[in-house]
């Protein structure tokens, strides 16, 4: 798990600047593009509570803005503003489908952090059965 605890700590530092007023709990992602970049993240929440965007989605939206579109892993850690997290936060169901947008299944990382240790998966089995946008819409890139 040595290879992914640089790109937890980098979630870590992105969960600091987290902007949670209502929920109180701030979310911080990393992701590794496969170029070796790492875009950051943190969940922005709003009053209206639909417009806020979660820790993985702004990390994507960063690297794609930026020109990237292959990715390798993400890293994720969240929990209560108040307390250092102790527990995995895996991603939302939105955030899945956003992955699944650009990631290979097979291959891409999700990494979680539970308390000390590392927890990695496959987006497949993050997503089992997951609606894929090129495919459906008869686009193959």
């Amino acid at each position: 798990m040595q290879r992914w605890e640089g790109l937890i700590e980098q979630a870590e530092s992105a969960r600091k600047k987290a902007y949670a007023p209502y929920s109180g709990f701030c979310v911080g992602a990393a992701l590794l593009a496969a170029s070796g970049r790492i875009y950051t993240g943190c969940n922005v929440e709003n009053a209206a509570f639909s417009p806020s965007v979660c820790a993985e989605r702004t990390a994507f939206v960063k690297a794609v803005s930026e020109g990237e579109r292959d990715f390798e892993a993400i890293a994720i850690v969240g929990g209560n503003s108040t307390e250092t997290p102790d527990s995995v936060c895996p991603p939302c169901g939105v955030c899945r489908q956003v992955m699944a947008e650009f990631c290979d299944p097979e291959s891409f990382v999700v990494c979680l952090k539970d308390g000390a240790d590392i927890k990695t998966c496959l987006l497949k089995e993050l997503l089992p059965m997951s609606f894929g946008g090129k495919e459906s819409f008869g686009r193959n890139e």
